[in-house]
């Protein structure tokens, strides 16, 4: 009975808005400015009418848990729980996400001159200074910023040579760390600690789908026993309106006293009470499948009667449990295990993470600029000499933005710069708390780790003593009503001879219905008991075909 559900990420992704594309993609447009629809649209049930046959709904488990994967609310809301981890792995590399910038401003000014040296008696001036620039952080720890810059200037003054002045420069500066923060392992912690955290979320979901399915399977197993007590109050209903029958015939001839038709009479009416109970029983549990399929939300499908396929006949294997071999199995597999183990993993990396605060910060830093100058030019004759004549223009010489250009990538007029910045934390009580913090997440982790280790092993015990005891209590119920159908026969032969009164028909009667419901009651104990078998063993999903994708 193996069949596959595959859970992609593109369940969710439809109802996920995100910034997926880069710069200057018209993608990168549509994403970033369009509003993003808000509307939730909760699609029907699907597959439902697969299994409608002459107006029935009839299921076999292996049908019914493929309805239950596609249409369980409670599952589809636990698949939701991985897209919130998974965010965190794209949130861990917003750090290193390049960054574009540019400004332009543009300021005029109209100032009354204080002195002589200003070249005008109200200075005018417009200045329109822009500037672009990249920057990124390496996954290493390196940052650089690539940038450039230009600057217009007009002004009034007398003293200007240059009229517009035309200014530009191109820069690259970068900084890299030498002790804290080195390292792409360093910078990578948070992106490390997301992954993991988003694995740990993975065995999370797998654990509770092992719950929500072990509960949908019990619910299928409580409608079979629910259809199997009823039939038995059937029978029985049927055995006390026989004996009612025969009794009221007994009656007539004189054989059986008016006294002794009440009880075959309260039999008749206790039988059809249980009947009716019964009724009542089955359609709750009915309903409460339909739910777990999500039949429930379909007016036509909701409607329709449930025929199921299983049996609550015993399954045929005999062989005797191993209970170590199954604690192995279940400390291999189970999912809460391997989520309690996956803390230590996100511990050891906090432990790292807070081992690099407590480094000085020591980081190399260096800078390049070139720049250039251009516009138009005007020689003027001294404008400092002893005559206090005005300052005359003798030239005019025309330029503009392809002379600073020029000379900015003529690479004649460098600035250079290195240097070293050292922050050291005489004490840093934030650091050492957090260090401390870490350590002590990681002993209590360890501990939660053998915890729930403990827990598995008792978990499995249980459910193998669970099975065991149930293959035993099955057995006896079969030899009990095998005993409590030959103790009716015996009772209605002796009522036929006149050696026993209808009172002991009826005991035996009861007898039978009584162990005919035991042998129900225990087929499907066991049932459910090798059910929590395998969930306690953490195989149930592999076991049903169930893979997670």
């Amino acid at each position: 009975m193996l069949f596959r559900f595959l859970f992609a990420s593109a369940l969710t992704t439809a109802c996920v808005f995100a910034q997926l594309s880069s710069f200057p993609k018209p993608s990168y447009f549509r994403e970033t400015f369009i509003p993003p629809s808000t509307t939730v649209e909760l699609k029907g049930p699907v597959r439902l009418q697969d299994f409608v046959v002459g107006g029935k709904l009839e299921l076999s488990l292996k049908s019914y848990l493929e309805l239950v994967m596609a249409n369980n609310t409670d599952i589809q809301i636990q698949m939701l729980t991985l897209e919130t981890p998974k965010n965190a792995i794209m949130r861990a590399m917003a750090p290193w996400d390049p960054l574009a910038q540019a400004s332009f401003t543009s300021t005029r000014t109209k100032t009354p001159s204080t002195d002589a040296l200003q070249g005008a008696s109200t200075l005018e001036s417009l200045s329109q200074p822009a500037r672009f620039s990249f920057q990124q952080t390496l996954d290493t720890g390196t940052q650089y910023t690539v940038s450039f810059s230009g600057s217009k200037s007009t002004t009034n003054s007398g003293f200007t040579n240059f009229n517009p002045a035309l200014n530009s420069s191109f820069g690259i500066n970068f900084t890299q760390p030498l002790i804290k923060n080195r390292g792409r392992y360093v910078n990578r912690l948070n992106l490390m600690m997301a992954r993991s955290r988003y694995r740990k979320s993975e065995y999370d979901l797998r654990n509770t789908l092992t719950q929500l399915v072990s509960a949908a399977e019990n619910a299928y197993w409580d409608v079979v026993q629910a259809q199997q007590d009823l039939q038995v109050q059937q029978s029985a209903r049927d055995l006390a309106a026989e004996s009612l029958k025969r009794s009221q015939r007994e009656l007539e001839l004189g054989a059986l006293s008016p006294l002794d038709i009440y009880n075959p009479q309260q039999q008749l009416a206790t039988a059809e009470l249980n009947v009716s109970q019964a009724k009542f029983v089955l359609a709750q549990r009915e309903d409460a499948l339909r739910k777990q399929m999500g039949a429930d939300l379909s007016p036509d499908i909701r409607k329709l009667p449930i025929t199921l396929t299983e049996t609550v006949a015993p399954p045929t294997e005999t062989a005797v449990i191993d209970p170590e071999e199954e604690v192995q199995k279940a400390l291999t597999t189970r999912p809460d295990l391997k989520s309690a183990m996956q803390n230590l993993d996100v511990d050891d990396l906090s432990i790292s993470q807070a081992k690099n605060g407590l480094l000085p910060d020591l980081s190399l830093t260096a800078s390049y600029t070139t720049q250039g100058r251009g516009g138009i030019f005007y020689q003027r004759t001294n404008v400092f000499d002893t005559t206090g004549a005005t300052s005359q223009i003798l030239t005019v010489t025309p330029g503009g933005l392809g002379d600073s250009f020029s000379q900015m990538f003529g690479f004649g007029f460098p600035v250079y710069a290195f240097g070293l910045n050292l922050r050291l934390p005489i004490k840093s009580h934030s650091a050492s708390a957090d260090m401390a913090d870490a350590l002590v997440a990681k002993r209590r982790d360890a501990l939660e780790v053998r915890t729930v280790r403990q827990q598995v092993r008792l978990d499995v015990l249980n459910a193998v003593t669970n099975v065991e005891s149930s293959r035993a209590s099955v057995k006896l119920a079969i030899v009990a009503r095998d005993f409590a159908q030959k103790y009716l026969d015996a009772e209605n032969k002796k009522y036929e001879l006149g050696t026993e009164t209808v009172f002991f028909v009826l005991q035996a009667q009861n007898a039978l219905v009584q162990a005919e419901s035991a042998v129900v009651q225990n087929s499907v104990n066991l049932r459910r008991n090798m059910l929590n078998l395998l969930s306690r063993t953490g195989e149930l999903l592999d076991q049903r075909g169930i893979v997670i994708q």
